[in-house]
């Protein structure tokens, strides 16, 4: 059975407020939800995120801020898209930098404080490691992203 992507819960004071970061910043669609019900569902690509508020999340306890990753292709996919969303004026907390953990990753913030972390593990790319992967390709305007699993041979 293949397993699907993950879709994150993304807390907000306000959904239509986030909505309106995510689409109008980060280039996601809304594709339904608001504020009055509590819920939204938006995406780009392949990539599928939930943003709630308060009243929708106590019941269950989660709480604000949250980190989640996206996964691109390659280094240049990362450099792009830190490209087109600092031109966005989206909230930038890091630039695009190569890690000693060989990750390239940059990391910017919604408007509620939660971290959205960019990267590609080029640990495959310098070290000659060669693993299993399931890929999903998540095609955007003038980028691919790409979430997937790794299970070492």
């Amino acid at each position: 059975m293949p397993f699907p992507a993950a879709v994150p819960e993304i807390p907000a004071a306000n959904v239509d407020k986030a909505a309106a970061y995510y689409v109008n910043t980060l280039g996601f669609t809304l594709d339904w939800g608001d504020d009055q019900g509590g819920i939204a569902g938006i995406s780009r690509g392949g990539c599928r995120l939930f943003i709630t508020n308060r009243s929708f999340r106590e019941s269950y306890g989660n709480v604000a801020p949250i980190l989640f990753w996206l996964n691109l292709d390659s280094k240049a996919e990362v450099d792009k898209l830190f490209a087109q969303w600092k031109a966005a004026q989206a909230k930038i907390v890091s630039e695009p930098e190569d890690k000693p953990w060989k990750l390239r990753e940059f990391m910017v913030a919604d408007l509620d404080g939660n971290l959205i972390r960019v990267f590609y593990d080029f640990r495959r790319d310098v070290e000659g490691n060669h693993t299993s992967r399931q890929v999903v390709s998540l095609d955007l305007p003038a980028a691919t992203w790409m979430f997937h699993s790794q299970a070492t041979n």
